[in-house]
């Protein structure tokens, strides 16, 4: 590691966008922290990368976890001196079934999405934007969705919506406790055609990374506190 490599989590990067834009990451030459919910998958995503002249560091985090969470930050401080510049919260889910307007889930449903796309980037934002606010600098990508949007707010997957609108209330709370060129912002990739967007999904996967890179190497006077999808602002 060079004293000038940026040092970027990236969450859920074991396939799909996380995969993809913890290899755009790597290849602009950041020290990228491949996390995986075992450790297992940690590995082999790496091993891809690696068949592709990338070095990546693979890690076993479950943002689900408190425990994991807190291990994880404890294994950064001892590692990398607590030092974070960029965090992609990506992991979560979308295990709703059915989708028609005005179908319902249960309340363990609503709860387990919550915890998997909203709590994950709570606990991880918790560790990483103090780390940010005493080094100075920090780029803080909350993976959400058009879904998550009031204003564009429509019925059916409730668990999903829900827990993307409060993964963007998270980016609001989060970018007032930001300090120094530290920027919290909301992303949404669109439709993409991953394992969970399936193959009728709008949107090809590099559409998708590069939404989330462009908002990950901001300049310092970009925007910060926002909501975006290809750098264009989104209505809440």
């Amino acid at each position: 590691m060079t004293p000038s490599q940026r040092i970027t989590i990236v969450t859920g990067a074991n396939r799909g966008l996380g995969l993809g834009v913890a290899r755009d990451l790597a290849r602009r030459g950041d020290r990228v922290i491949l996390t995986a919910r075992s450790q297992d998958k940690a590995d082999g995503a790496a091993e891809t990368l690696r068949g592709e002249g990338l070095e990546v560091v693979p890690r076993a985090l479950d943002v689900a976890s408190d425990e994991s969470v807190a291990a994880f930050f404890r294994w950064l401080d001892d590692e990398h001196g607590g030092r974070v510049d960029v965090l992609v919260n990506n992991a979560g889910m979308m295990q709703e079934k059915g989708g028609p307007a005005g179908s319902q889930a249960s309340s363990g449903v609503v709860l387990e999405h919550l915890d998997n796309n909203a709590l994950s980037a709570y606990r991880m934002l918790e560790g990483a934007l103090p780390r940010m606010n005493r080094h100075g600098y920090g780029r803080v990508v909350n993976v959400s969705s058009g879904m998550g949007g009031l204003t564009e707010m429509g019925g059916g997957h409730p668990a999903y919506r829900l827990s993307k609108a409060a993964m963007n209330a998270l980016t609001r709370i989060f970018h007032d406790a930001a300090s120094g060129d530290v920027k919290v912002n909301s992303v949404c990739p669109g439709w993409v055609k991953t394992d969970m967007g399936g193959p009728s999904a709008h949107r090809e996967l590099a559409q998708g990374v590069a939404s989330i890179t462009w908002a990950a190497n901001l300049g310092a006077d970009g925007p910060s506190g926002g909501f975006f999808r290809d750098g264009k602002a989104l209505a809440w």
